[in-house]
């Protein structure tokens, strides 16, 4: 059986890691480098495509070609990309519920064709160093990665010819990385994950070797390449005026080159100075970049984190100054004004002894050992983000997961009808903090078919389970004959990412609004019940009664109604409080009935 090793598939470089005599060790590729960029060049129909340095190196010269940052396009579709999104060096398309495809040469890729070529890579500087051939690994995702982008990455794994025998999120990967020898037995961490093209904030908690996410917040629309493409359009405005010429999309990629090194080198230096000569005919491109001029473009990005940070500590119920540490991971956190935001956002100097662009790696190659029983005193609890549940009557999401659930994980509830003669029941899955289902995002829906009987007689048993890479499957079972159907929850969901950050923020501003809500239509479910079983039992046995006490009956079912079509919940609370009481000799009556028709069946 081969080595497990560990895989940091990040959006600007990627690592592979093993462990060896009970250490990680990140692995190098012939060059001696850890770092391969997540860069893809195509140079023709057929050939074999470059990828890491070399295709790095051309990116510039042969933009249309060369695809990066393609993890942020993993398990997307048209609808979900922004605008700013598409505006890379090289054609994106998709449209609506149509996913996202990269033209090259006139083919159309996939982003998991092109994130397999970088696996291929990665693997075979692996199989290179060891010796013997690797087909089986772990994977990080940002914790935000909702359930396509991650079997998304999971098919890449399988395309690149590996067994994803784990799928774990980044902050947590990270934490595992400090956690072997650096935390006493029992802390609380916080890791803040700024990398190139997403951020995450995770607070976990070690306890004797066994670690715990708390809590999980993020966004996988935000990370350094925003800062870059900020730093592009400055030197784009400043090359435009300087040589009064209109900027085209190959010195654009030129730009983003010396923008994206202009920045590194700005995290050690004060000052840089970029010069592109011959940008027209004999015309050169000079000017200087500052750390202060950069960090005004940058803080409106970096300032988005603050939010996340906060949600997250609300969430694991922590304040600042009861974190035992701060973790800084991602090549992005080596910028001044990154490290200056979290020390004051968490009241405390960040840990940076592990270098932050190789922490996820070490975390995965860790992961790796504990599934392959090197690593035997660790254990790895991680969390789903988002509460997940079905659709009921009167629109209502019941969740069956809750939010910030220990992962893997399975739960499950009994259902039934509300319409008499029904044949199925939609099971309509869904995601999100919100108490109406249309405020949250459709996972996907299925129907579970079974015989016709009276309302409230089926029942159908539902149940979520959430393996370890974070993919949901649900199933439901009618009680009486075991039929029953597994849908695996694939396609996941045709929003953009940014509605994640945005669902939990509005779950918080509209609490009270949905609480509100919920409760009038639980309410009125109840009310609409009520009326329809009196009705019912007036016709059944109203004959029975005096008719001074079916009159008062119906006064009472009316001022259900009138309560109903002003929309009082509390007048309507009252109404059915009062209807309840004013029908208990009707309903005694009507299970009298029932026992007598009982027994007379017996007797026969």
């Amino acid at each position: 059986m081969s080595k497990i090793v560990g895989i940091d598939l990040g959006t600007t470089n990627s690592l592979i890691g093993v462990m060896e005599a009970g250490f990680p060790v990140l692995l190098a590729d012939r060059d001696g480098q850890r770092l391969t960029p997540s860069v893809v060049h195509y140079s023709a129909p057929g050939a074999e495509p470059l990828v890491g340095g070399a295709a790095k190196r051309i990116r510039g010269v042969k933009p249309k070609e060369t695809v990066y940052s393609v993890k942020r396009f993993m398990g997307r579709r048209g609808s979900e990309i922004a605008r700013e999104d598409m505006i890379v060096t090289y054609p994106v398309k998709g449209q609506g519920v149509d996913p996202i495809t990269i033209e090259v040469h006139g083919r159309d890729y996939s982003p998991e064709e092109v994130s397999a070529e970088i696996l291929k890579k990665l693997k075979a500087d692996a199989e290179a160093a060891l010796g013997e051939t690797i087909d089986r690994a772990v994977v990080t995702v940002p914790a935000y990665f909702n359930d396509a982008q991650r079997n998304a990455t999971k098919k890449a794994g399988e395309l690149a010819g590996m067994q994803i025998e784990r799928i774990i999120n980044e902050p947590t990967a990270a934490a595992l990385a400090y956690g072997l020898d650096k935390l006493k037995k029992r802390a609380r961490i916080a890791v803040y994950d700024l990398g190139g093209g997403t951020f995450d904030i995770s607070i976990l908690e070690l306890n004797d070797g066994v670690f715990q996410v708390l809590s999980t917040n993020g966004n996988t629309r935000l990370g350094g390449d925003d800062i870059d493409a900020a730093l592009t359009d400055e030197l784009a405005r400043r090359l435009a005026e300087q040589l009064k010429m209109h900027v085209e999309n190959g010195l654009l990629a030129r730009l983003r080159e010396e923008a994206e090194a202009a920045k590194c080198r700005l995290s050690f230096e004060e000052k840089v100075d970029i010069a592109l000569p011959f940008v027209q005919g004999e015309k050169s491109f000079t000017t200087t970049i500052t750390r202060e001029q950069l960090e005004i473009l940058a803080r409106p990005i970096v300032e988005k984190t603050r939010a996340n940070c906060l949600r997250s500590l609300s969430d694991a119920k922590l304040k600042p100054e009861e974190l035992d540490e701060v973790i800084l991971v991602g090549g992005q956190t080596r910028m001044p004004l990154v490290f200056r935001t979290v020390k004051e956002i968490f009241k405390r100097e960040p840990n940076t002894t592990v270098n932050p662009d190789e922490a996820v790696a070490l975390g995965a190659t860790i992961q790796g050992g504990i599934l392959s029983g090197e690593i035997s005193n660790m254990v790895l609890l991680d969390i789903t983000p988002l509460s997940l549940g079905i659709e009921t009557f009167g629109g209502l999401m019941n969740v069956i997961i809750p939010r910030n659930t220990t992962i893997p994980t399975k739960a499950g509830e009994l259902f039934t009808t509300a319409v008499d003669k029904q044949k199925s029941m939609k099971i309509h899955v869904v995601q999100g903090e919100r108490e109406m289902v249309k405020d949250n995002w459709s996972l996907g829906q299925f129907e579970i078919e079974f015989e016709p009987a009276p309302k409230g007689v089926p029942r159908v048993g539902v149940q979520f389970e959430i393996d370890a890479n974070g993919i949901l499957s649900v199933l439901a079972r009618d009680i009486k004959t075991g039929h029953q159907k597994v849908v695996e929850m694939k396609s996941a969901v045709d929003v953009s990412d940014s509605e994640v950050e945005k669902m939990v923020a509005e779950s918080v501003e509209h609490a009270f609004d949905d609480i509100a809500e919920r409760q009038w239509i639980e309410t009125k479910i109840k009310s609409g019940a009520m009326l329809e079983g009196t009705r019912k039992a007036l016709a059944q046995v109203g004959k029975s009664i005096v008719d001074d006490e079916v009159k008062e009956i119906e006064q009472l079912m009316t001022n259900v109604e009138h309560a109903l079509e002003k929309g009082n919940l509390a007048e309507l609370h009252e109404a059915n409080a009062a209807l309840d009481k004013g029908t208990v000799a009707l309903a005694d009556l009507v299970m009298d009935l029932a026992l007598q028709a009982a027994l007379e069946r017996k007797l026969k």
